[in-house]
């Protein structure tokens, strides 16, 4: 059986996506294979990380003691566990919803095409990330409207590159699209009056919910 090392396990609501507000039972991995100027999880992005090392059988057992039904999936960088796929298939089993949250680098095809498909949540790092070079774009072929891209945007240049994505591969009719501003580096009300110029149909903003309602710094949350 599968071993996994994980940051942190805990139930509280999905900040950010599709899911935003529900209760989730997440599942930190640690490493990560990017470096984003704005990080927020940098403390788990290294393979040593400080971490517990939990089976599939007891992340399973965790999520249906939990009684909650949506499994939020993130990291680091989920992608780099090799053993991910016994756990899709098991969490697939006990009959809960589960989303990924990727960085956006790495490909989804394989997770993409198993009847336990989970649902995607892409990050697209904008210029000021430092990290776009790494974007996957392929990625956007396997996208459903279960899934969502989220451009992570801290300048007027961010949100002029999320827009060129957006158009270049008509992602408004391939998934659900979100803007999210980098915390404490643009005002909100520029990215609505940057929607409101250009016609921004179909594209969502979104504020990540647990930094308004818990200290932005705050762990387990």
């Amino acid at each position: 059986m599968a071993e996994y090392r994980i940051a942190e396990r805990f139930v509280s609501i999905n900040g950010e996506a599709a899911h935003a507000g529900e209760l989730a039972v997440f599942l930190r991995f640690t490493h990560c294979n990017l470096n984003c100027s704005y990080c927020d999880t940098a403390w788990a992005g290294s393979a040593d990380a400080p971490h517990t090392v939990y089976t599939t059988q007891e992340l399973c057992s965790y999520v249906k003691e939990s009684g909650v039904k949506n499994v939020t999936i993130t990291g680091g960088e989920p992608l780099l566990q090799e053993e991910l796929h016994e756990l899709l298939s098991a969490l697939y089993e006990i009959g809960v919803r589960t989303e990924i949250e990727t960085n956006g680098s790495l490909p989804i095809a394989e997770y993409a095409r198993q009847s336990y498909r989970p649902a995607f949540t892409l990050d697209y790092k904008c210029p000021s990330s430092g990290m776009e070079s790494h974007m996957m774009t392929s990625n956007y072929l396997y996208l459903t409207d279960a899934d969502c891209v989220k451009f992570v945007v801290g300048s007027l240049a961010d949100l002029e590159r999320a827009r060129k994505i957006m158009e270049i591969y008509h992602l408004p009719e391939r998934c659900q699209v979100y803007l999210s501003p980098v915390f404490g580096k643009i005002d909100p009300q520029e990215i609505v009056a940057y929607m409101q110029k250009h016609k921004m149909n179909g594209v969502r903003l979104q504020l990540q919910l647990h930094k308004f309602i818990w200290n932005p710094n705050e762990r387990g949350v």
